[in-house]
């Protein structure tokens, strides 16, 4: 079967006329010393803060930390599996890291509709990670949903 003949409706999340203030939804994730080694071989960002307990023990967190992009990225997980899903565009994010997530901390990414520009099939989210009650990450992103067809 070729490309142009497949039907990729059934792979799309939610469509921009589908959206609604307030809707949400989150993953969670435990990091492990192998995440934090594979993001910063992926990333290029060899930090000794992330990867060299001795370095880390001596900055102000007093240990390794995980990299901050590693709590966006699972941000970008969210909106690429579940809200609003496969078919939607990234078009911009804002961050502010506001505590360091460790190894064993459960990070939750969470994402809300917080405004909707129906002229452009325009998104706007707000952003959150936390570990337990501790905000670890907030902004705001703005996606291109696609409509329904």
């Amino acid at each position: 079967m070729s490309s142009s003949s497949r039907n990729f409706a059934e792979l799309y999340g939610y469509r921009f006329e589908d959206l609604t203030v307030g809707m949400s939804a989150c993953v969670s994730r435990t990091v492990s010393e192998a995440d934090i080694l594979m993001f910063a071989g992926v990333s290029g960002d060899t930090n000794p803060v992330h990867l060299d307990q001795e370095f880390a023990a001596s900055t102000m967190f007093g240990g390794r930390i995980a990299h901050g992009m590693l709590s966006a990225g699972l941000i970008s997980a969210v909106f690429g599996t579940r809200l609003p899903g496969p078919g939607c565009i990234y078009l911009s994010q804002n961050l502010k890291f506001k505590a360091p997530v460790k190894i064993g901390d459960t990070v939750v990414a969470r994402v809300s509709v917080k405004e909707l520009k129906s002229e452009k099939r325009r998104a706007v989210f707000s952003t959150i990670c936390t570990v337990g009650d501790t905000v670890v990450l907030d902004g705001e992103a703005e996606l291109l949903v696609p409509a329904r067809s």
